[in-house]
């Protein structure tokens, strides 16, 4: 199962029309692409799927979303640990 999870942007980066950022899922940082969400800035909340945010969400609702996440075991899945 693949789920779209949330993060918080760290950092940005920006190559040309291409961006990307650092995400925060809990304690893993991952690299992920932001061209489907130009809006996203430094400190948001994005919603991330199979390594693109699909969306921008507010921090509550995030927190919210992740906790209900941890709360069914489907994290572990999803986010195996950083080589």
């Amino acid at each position: 199962m693949c789920l779209a999870i949330p993060g918080k942007i760290l950092e940005i980066q920006e190559a040309g029309p291409l961006r990307s950022a650092r995400v925060q899922f809990g304690g893993i940082v991952r690299q992920v692409s932001l061209d489907f969400v130009p809006e996203a800035g430094l400190g948001d909340y994005v919603v991330v799927h199979v390594g693109f945010a699909i969306s921008r969400i507010d921090a509550s609702e995030a927190e919210r979303t992740y906790q209900l996440l941890e709360e069914m075991g489907a994290l572990e899945a999803e986010l195996p640990p950083a080589e």
